[in-house]
């Protein structure tokens, strides 16, 4: 959906408004007119149906309005004298157009001084749950949604069983593309298993301003660039494009940020041309080869003692050669003392073995997860020499990101040694947003972009901050306990994190007991 498609809608749904509500508008004391003028006709309404004129603004709320307006048509029938139930199932399945009926064919009488408390016990209830769901719902869209961590691709920053608030403010509120769906659920209703929302229409992106860009190594929670539906198939096993803000939200680090160059050279990351200097909470983790001494391992030690939460296994029994598939350096340095280690090796895809499931999957690169590269990530308004050994580094970015999913039908093709953009040569191709290189600590087992590359700026969704549960699960999946360690801390940061659960539970009971006192005084 345009912009223009988007005015024509507003123009439509204001002819709508205007003809299904004059003759209220006058019996409440207003002129006729004053139903026709956009937005001025909504303050209006709303002080005829006695609710503040701030409600303007939820209106134009992708997601809230779908809330708001089944409110507006049911307090429009009740001003106007219209309260049994039948008069709000009616307003309700005929989608707000019984206003019309009460407009010409009743003897319709303002009351003006309505009581807005609801008649019966069910009503309040009913409108008290809608108010709070519009409240979270703004919450979660614009300034906070909570985020769990499913995959240990970001171990030891952050572990499996983290429960996080993640910013939406940090790097700007995107608006929801997706104007129908399920308020504060993702592309999944809870429980039912079915698609959250429909794939039309689509409103363009916006995104609101926010405090900063993108940084180099920060944690960013987005959405996966390639996701479609795999939970929703029909028999045949068809795949369904997901919108944009529908698709399975991933959280990894941002390793590489819009302008760098980038490179992996035996497992360690260069960005333009020099290491990558990790912040001191950042522990990579990798995975080696364990040549043993015949004594064995037990596995509750090698998580509590040595870290390794991601497991051993056997590599050849007869050898004594097991494979720690992931560990930090620090903790390297501990367990090479164990004494069933005889010596350690990282294991290293090495320089000139292809990987084919590697970016940019085109079989034409000798790249692996380990040595890889080296890529430019694009810049808004940059240029770059589009040619054959360039073409498959960018061509999901014209097509699918700067294209079908911006509204433009971008094609590439090669003919011979030259490539079209949409039937017509080019030789460059100037970026129309930013893109980040996002990747886990847990470098040997994190889906990340060596697999599937560019994180567009639209895919963003937040900056995560804080840690408010952690639960420690065993490898059935049942949680074992809590870890108090890092409830209320933040995940930014230097030095070792602090929890402010104290502090927190401080403030909880200074609340509740001043209200107590405030109330026992009145």
């Amino acid at each position: 959906m345009s912009f223009t498609d988007i005015l024509l809608f507003i123009l439509l749904i204001q002819v709508i408004h205007f003809f299904g509500t004059w003759k209220l508008y006058q019996s409440a004391g207003r002129k006729w007119w004053e139903a026709a003028i956009p937005i001025y006709n909504a303050i209006i309404l709303f002080k005829i149906i006695n609710r503040p004129w701030w409600w303007v603004f939820l209106i134009f709320v992708p997601i809230v309005n779908l809330i708001m307006f089944p409110v507006i048509w049911v307090e429009t029938a009740r001003s106007f004298g219209k309260n049994d139930t039948k008069d709000t199932i009616l307003q309700l399945i005929s989608l707000g157009l019984y206003t019309y009926y009460i407009n010409y064919f009743t003897t319709h009488e303002y009351i003006e001084d309505r009581s807005l408390k609801a008649k019966t016990k069910s009503g309040d209830f009913v409108s008290s749950i809608l108010f709070a769901v519009v409240a979270a719902t703004i919450v979660h869209t614009y300034i906070m949604q909570p985020f769990t961590i499913p995959t240990s691709s970001l171990e030891k920053t952050l572990l499996v069983g983290d429960f996080l608030f993640v910013s939406k403010f940090h790097y700007g509120a995107r608006l929801p593309q997706t104007a129908i769906s399920f308020p504060m659920v993702h592309d999944t209703i809870p429980l039912a298993g079915i698609k959250s929302y429909t794939n039309t229409p689509q409103l363009p992106y916006l995104r609101l301003p926010g405090f900063q860009k993108v940084q180099r190594n920060d944690i960013v929670v987005f959405n996966w660039p390639i996701d479609t539906v795999r939970m929703f198939r029909d028999r045949s096993g068809k795949h369904y494009d997901k919108p944009v803000d529908k698709k399975s939200n991933y959280v990894k680090r941002a390793v590489g940020v819009a302008g760098d160059s980038l490179k992996i050279v035996d497992g360690k990351i260069y960005v333009n041309n020099s290491p990558l200097q990790l912040p001191d909470r950042a522990k990579p983790q990798y995975s080696y080869l364990v040549q043993g001494k015949g004594q064995g391992f037990n596995m509750r030690s090698l998580v509590e003692i040595y870290g390794i939460t991601d497991g051993l296994q056997w590599v050849n029994r007869e050898r004594n050669l097991y494979q720690v598939n992931a560990i930090t350096e620090e903790n390297l340095a501990k367990f090479k003392n164990h004494p069933n280690v005889k010596s350690v090796q990282r294991i290293i895809s090495p320089e000139g073995e292809a990987d084919t499931g590697i970016f940019p999957n085109n079989g034409k690169v000798n790249w692996n997860r380990d040595n890889f590269g080296p890529i430019y990530i694009p810049k808004a308004g940059q240029t770059v020499q589009l040619g054959l050994e360039t073409y498959s580094l960018y061509r999901r970015i014209i097509e699918v990101y700067e294209g079908s999913e911006m509204g433009f039908d971008n094609k590439l093709k090669v003919k011979g040694s030259q490539v079209y953009l949409n039937s017509e040569p080019i030789n460059q191709y100037t970026f129309k947003q930013d893109y980040y290189w996002m990747m886990g600590d847990n470098r040997h087992n994190s889906e990340d972009s060596r697999y599937w590359g560019y994180v567009p700026q639209n895919h963003v969704v937040g900056k995560p901050v804080f840690i408010w549960m952690s639960l420690d699960s065993n490898a059935s999946g049942l949680i074992e306990k809590v870890r108090w360690e890092r409830l209320f801390t933040t995940v930014g940061g230097e030095g070792k994190p602090t929890s402010y659960l104290v502090y927190f539970l401080i403030g909880v009971v200074l609340i509740i007991g001043y209200n107590y006192f405030i109330k026992k005084k009145k």
